[in-house]
């Protein structure tokens, strides 16, 4: 069968989240065979459920993201039950924040292996059957804290600007491949972790918007879909800011 008379299959990495939801949507509404990554499952039960009820019906594989060989595993049994990776998106991340003179070992660890190391062990075992087809698309979800300063942000700021140097680097090792690798670094995006805030301080964080507002999960999810898209193939090894203006450069 030719590329062209199946669907593209997307992996989304910590698809059960705010962001990764939107991501998924997107994607299967714009014609592509997602597959939802999950940590917890519990939580991806749940979110099945929902996702289900929505019109949705999404395959999840488990995968602690952190583990190299864990997403082996997991990359072993899409191929057989599914097929090539065509697109993956590296979006799972956590937070442990809190200043550098207090930061433990555990939190700095935790964090750089489940924002960093993760988008390493997810790279390198979709990459050569991407080499092997001619075709790739690889999108990693960093932020605006790895383009700036966030005090009390040092594991997760030095994390997220790791992920755009693994972009860099390897967008021009497979440019000649077909495959295009690309960075996006959301702002502050209106996802249930951040409705939570308190409102006051929410408004203050908007108060630092240009555009004076929270960005939209559906923002994101909308330039993942476009940056997996055949049309995007001479993008590649770039970063897209998509904060409100909140910082430019």
């Amino acid at each position: 069968m030719k590329k062209d008379e199946r669907k593209y299959v997307a992996l989304v990495t910590g698809a059960t989240g705010g962001l990764g939801t939107a991501m998924v949507k997107h994607l299967v509404d714009d014609g592509y065979l997602a597959i939802a990554n999950y940590h917890t499952r519990s939580k991806a039960e749940k979110w099945n459920e929902e996702m289900k009820a929505a019109g949705y019906d999404v395959p999840l594989y488990h995968a602690d993201v952190s583990d190299y060989d864990s997403v082996g595993a997991m990359i072993e049994k899409i191929q057989k039950e599914i097929g090539t990776v065509d697109i993956l998106v590296n979006n799972a991340g956590i937070t442990r924040d809190g200043a550098f003179k207090k930061m433990s070992f555990e939190n700095w660890d935790a964090v750089l292996k489940t924002n960093l190391y993760s988008a390493f062990n997810c790279c390198s075992h979709v990459i050569n059957p991407m080499i092997d087809q001619q075709y790739g698309r690889i999108i990693n979800i960093s932020s605006v804290n790895g383009q700036r300063a966030q005090f009390g942000q040092v594991n997760y700021a030095a994390a997220k600007a790791g992920m755009h140097g693994l972009t860099k680097t390897l967008a021009i090792e497979v440019a000649s491949k077909g495959v295009t690798v690309n960075t996006i670094s959301p702002g502050y995006i209106g996802t249930d972790m951040v409705m939570a805030v308190a409102e006051e301080v929410r408004a203050q964080i908007i108060k630092t918007i240009p555009v004076g507002r929270l960005g939209g999960t559906y923002e994101i999810a909308h330039l993942v879909s476009f940056l997996a898209s055949k049309d995007a193939g001479f993008i590649t090894g770039a970063n897209y800011a998509i904060n409100g203006g909140q910082h430019v450069y």
